[in-house]
């Protein structure tokens, strides 16, 4: 592997540790399958593309891009708060009404941004055009995002948050809304999704309708392989190991591809990825004892 190829696959990780991040909110401090993202990283991508075709500038389209996924974390939040239909289910429903509603912000299924302005090539002309420029870019928001979560779980709303995931029913007994919980972890965690599709269809120079199949599944990952990284400890390890989950994952791929694995096997090598993970401290135990009683 190359050091341009490494420099490209940790630049992805990078990016894709925003929708990490954004996943482990969900699945990990809410213990709540959400399949929103699915439809939020390519929502995203979406509007962020359309508004600068329309020639609004590129960083106010990826705030506006960031408020459109907390919309669409605030449908799956209404749907199963208020309507009481079941977590998955409204997950569902929500990103496939996204498939429609992407189809209708694009008015196309792809739309090209290769000669539009994006913040990496605002980046490349304030500050020179080296290749260096995008990566430190992406590592700084990457850290603002990471400063910006330590910080809200620590705060009394944010422990709240995280208390209603691990045991709602204390939480419940406190006088806390465990539903105003869901929904405000859902409202943070499609954010953060759309966030990182819309830096997404800006680094890849295009926006697609079906740029967010496996989000869930990558997402994941990462989140496994960070745990397995930092082990258990305590919010900011949690935080900076989903982060480095998501680089590891996607310098396994890229080092699979670059042996002539081909990109249909994506799917695939992501699943093994997976269970690799998740049995790794099961496997580890099993070598332990096998150790101890030799």
């Amino acid at each position: 592997m190359s050091f341009a190829f490494a420099l490209a696959s940790m630049e992805q990780g990078i990016l894709y540790g925003i929708t990490a991040l954004g996943v482990y909110i969900t699945f990990r401090i809410l213990n709540y399958a959400d399949l929103t993202v699915d439809g939020s990283l390519p929502l995203g991508a979406a509007v962020s593309a359309r508004l600068i075709v329309a020639g609004v500038n590129p960083v106010i389209s990826v705030l506006a891009a960031t408020a459109a996924g907390a919309l669409a974390g605030a449908m799956t939040g209404f749907l199963h708060t208020k309507l009481k239909i079941t977590g998955l289910l409204a997950g569902i429903l929500t990103m496939s009404s996204l498939y429609s509603i992407n189809l209708r912000i694009m008015g196309r299924s792809n739309i090209p941004l290769l000669q539009e302005p994006t913040v990496f090539g605002l980046a490349a002309e304030t500050f020179g055009g080296s290749r260096a420029v995008s990566f430190l870019l992406l590592g700084l928001i990457l850290l603002f995002v990471l400063l910006f979560l330590y910080c809200f779980l620590r705060t009394q709303l944010g422990f709240a948050l995280r208390a209603s995931g691990d045991n709602p029913q204390m939480v419940r007994s406190l006088g806390v809304n465990t539903d105003n919980m869901k929904l405000l972890g859902l409202v943070i965690s499609n954010a953060l999704v759309s966030l990182s599709g819309a830096l997404a269809g800006q680094y890849m120079g295009f926006a697609d309708v079906g740029m967010g199949i496996g989000t869930v599944v990558a997402g994941l990952a990462a989140v496994i392989i960070g745990q397995v990284l930092v082990g258990k400890r305590g919010i900011g390890f949690a935080l900076v190991g989903v982060a480095l989950g998501s680089i590891v994952y996607r310098l396994c791929i890229s080092l699979a591809l670059s042996y002539g694995f081909a990109a249909s096997d994506l799917k695939l090598m992501t699943a093994l990825l997976v269970v690799i993970a998740l049995s790794a401290p099961n496997i580890k135990r099993a070598l332990i004892g096998v150790a101890a009683r030799t």
